[in-house]
């Protein structure tokens, strides 16, 4: 069955971390229910959602997937790359070890799940400043076992390789390839964002249904004119905190 893992809101989380985009005041009610309204969507595709509750000091824990990579065999914890977000990997392990054994990346290694695009069983790992080539370098030893490939890219203009890239399935991927290494991402047709919406990169493809930033109307029209069906889901003050839409849960299937 298709489950999804998200969390509640921080109350904290004006004071979430920034690197690309400025600060902004953040309303929290419309926040929360920009997240709910994510959270039913994903039910409406078929998800069990487990929404574990709000951390009231951590404000970017509802970022769910950095801390964790979920694979069929294993899910793998990760040392986050900024030390104020280390704290979030406990309860997510914890609520993982219900469906996957675990594995663990280690410091001085640090990775993010955000920097993570699985390609069948092809891992492409954003080389950014949240993940490091020692963090890259682990999972690729831990992950190596189960025929899985990782390889690394280096990646500038953005928090993580997928808020550039992201699968919309049909072997087509959604990107803003000047932010990336594309050339390293072989055997597959590139939609590539709209020009006047470079941030429209990440896409969380269910099925064959895109949700979609409802902020991006050019590139949504350019990936419905590749034959997808397109959710468009207002997510505007979750962006503030340099949201996408991938970031906000863990997706796999439990056996």
């Amino acid at each position: 069955m298709l489950t999804a893992i998200t969390r509640g809101v921080s109350p904290a989380l004006a004071e979430c971390e920034l690197s690309f985009i400025p600060r902004q005041p953040i309303n929290l009610a419309i926040a929360q229910q920009q997240h709910r309204g994510y959270e039913t969507i994903l039910e409406q595709l078929g998800a069990r959602v487990i929404s574990l509750p709000a951390e009231p000091t951590l404000s970017d824990s509802m970022f769910v997937e950095d801390p964790a990579l979920v694979l069929d065999e294993l899910a793998v914890i990760f040392p986050l790359g900024t030390e104020t977000r280390r704290r979030e990997a406990a309860t997510i392990a914890a609520a993982l070890a219900a469906f996957r054994k675990l594995a663990r990346v280690e410091l001085p290694g640090t990775i993010e799940g955000g920097d993570i695009l699985r390609l069948d069983h092809k891992l492409y790992v954003g080389l950014t400043a949240r993940s490091n080539s020692e963090g890259i370098s682990q999972l690729a030893s831990i992950v190596s076992p189960y025929d899985y490939e990782v390889i690394s890219v280096p990646v500038t203009g953005c928090l993580h390789l997928k808020s550039a890239v992201t699968l919309l399935g049909e072997n087509k991927l959604l990107a803003n390839r000047a932010w990336f290494e594309s050339s390293l991402i072989n055997d597959h047709e590139w939609v590539d964002v709209d020009p006047a919406e470079p941030h429209a990169g990440n896409a969380l493809t269910i099925v064959r249904t895109v949700v979609f930033p409802a902020s991006f109307p050019r590139t949504r029209a350019r990936i419905e004119a590749r034959g997808f069906q397109v959710a468009p889901l207002d997510i505007s003050e979750l962006q503030k905190a340099e949201s996408g839409l991938t970031c906000s849960s863990l997706l796999f299937d439990a056996r």
